[in-house]
């Protein structure tokens, strides 16, 4: 039954991607993010019920003029940056980990390609990181949830696809290892 147990993930992805758009967006992130008073409000409202939120609205503000004259920096000026390098390092090892998981095992490929596969999630893992970092503060948290969750499901109906055929045509272990590097992206651009 391991193909249930694969498609598992999934199934939270998709009860999740069903109910996220009835939810609102962060309040931190319409008011610091976009500058929309009216929709924070709102927002606060539809996640805490009625009531007075003018404390924590006060708050965000001081945040926002805190913040307002910070510069935020790229991915490059970020890797720059020595008092980012313990938090980098930790995001490095946590990255690093995933070579033990066993990820390089799903396709069942032959041992002398196990290595590269293992080099290709942690570069998945990377790209991932680094393309949603950049885009994140353009799109929202919702729209990369979403498209992320959508992402992951679609791979992982071709992936036990792959996987199903792979016996029968041996180009599909490529395919499911390719598709694996494919969720990954998907997971870290998304959820």
């Amino acid at each position: 039954l391991w193909n249930v147990l694969l498609s598992f993930p999934g199934l939270l992805a998709l009860i999740q991607l069903v109910f996220l758009p009835f939810f609102p967006e962060s309040p931190p992130y319409l008011l610091l993010q976009k500058g929309d008073k009216a929709g924070c409000l709102k927002a606060m409202k539809q996640l805490w019920g009625e009531g007075n939120y003018h404390t924590e609205f006060e708050d965000m503000m001081k945040e926002k003029a805190v913040t307002k004259g910070t510069k935020i920096m790229n991915v490059l000026e970020v890797l720059r940056e020595p008092s980012v390098y313990p938090q980098l390092s930790t995001m490095l090892l946590l990255l690093l980990s995933v070579q033990l998981c066993g990820l390089s095992a799903t396709a069942n490929l032959q041992e002398s390609i196990i290595p590269y596969v293992s080099l290709g999630v942690a570069v998945s893992e990377l790209i991932s990181i680094i393309f949603c970092s950049s885009i994140i503060d353009h799109f929202g948290r919702r729209i990369l949830l979403c498209g992320g969750y959508l992402l992951m499901a679609l791979i992982l109906v071709l992936l036990e696809t792959s996987l199903l055929l792979s016996d029968h045509f041996l180009w599909m272990r490529y395919c499911s290892v390719i598709l694996v590097f494919l969720f990954l992206i998907a997971y870290g651009i998304g959820p």
